[in-house]
């Protein structure tokens, strides 16, 4: 079992597919919504599952694109939801899949202009980012739904090192981080242990 970021790093096609665990478990539970739900709370302060759902989508085809080499930021700017969001999202989800899917991914370099202008980082560096963004996020619109989620453990072992990874500090604090400081996660394991690391509350929305 995968339980260090080295390991998670070198792990190759592990790497991709425990990214495309998560990404699909994401899949699961968006076919839950339904447009009354859109306006609904979610983890992520000041974003409506609607706001968090636009995130998501276009973080999918950012990450295709920086497969590819495509270093456009205009790529990573949320849209509007269309009329059919759960189609959207899982249109989305199955090309980012199909991107990190290709032979060859994991000796490319990714750029991420939304990090910042003209970084390009490695393959596996820029898929584990993907990777705990959708352990997060799938937890961020689960909990939006009234739902929970489960995790293999297997997932989660690996996917707690990059969540410890993620720095913390003062640029936590900044608008429009990506992540909160981390809450009070004595006992914590699992699921729970990453989403205190990463700011979020395990008993949300109480």
């Amino acid at each position: 079992m995968i339980s260090t970021y080295e390991q998670l790093l070198g792990s190759g096609r592990a790497l991709v597919e425990l990214d495309a665990r998560a990404v699909r478990k994401s899949i699961e539970i968006v076919e839950g919504v339904v447009a009354a739900d859109l306006e609904r709370a979610t983890p992520c302060a000041g974003w409506a599952l609607r706001d968090l759902l636009e995130h998501c989508i276009v973080q999918h085809y950012g990450f295709a694109a920086a497969a590819r080499g495509e270093d456009d930021l205009a790529l990573w700017k949320p849209r509007p939801l269309s009329d059919d969001p759960v189609g959207e999202y899982r249109a989305a989800a199955e090309q980012v899949l199909a991107a990190f899917a290709e032979p060859g991914v994991l000796e490319r370099q990714f750029p991420l202009p939304e990090i910042r202008n003209g970084i390009v980082i490695p393959a596996p560096l820029a898929i584990s980012f993907h990777f705990i963004d959708y352990i997060v996020h799938t937890w961020d619109i689960a909990r939006a739904l009234g739902r929970t989620v489960e995790f293999d453990a297997d997932l989660l072992a690996a996917g707690l090192p990059v969540a410890e990874a993620v720095p913390g500090g003062a640029v936590r604090e900044q608008p429009g981080a990506s992540f909160a400081p981390a809450v009070d996660a004595d006992g914590a394991t699992g699921l729970d242990r990453i989403l205190t690391v990463l700011g979020r509350s395990p008993a949300w929305p109480e």
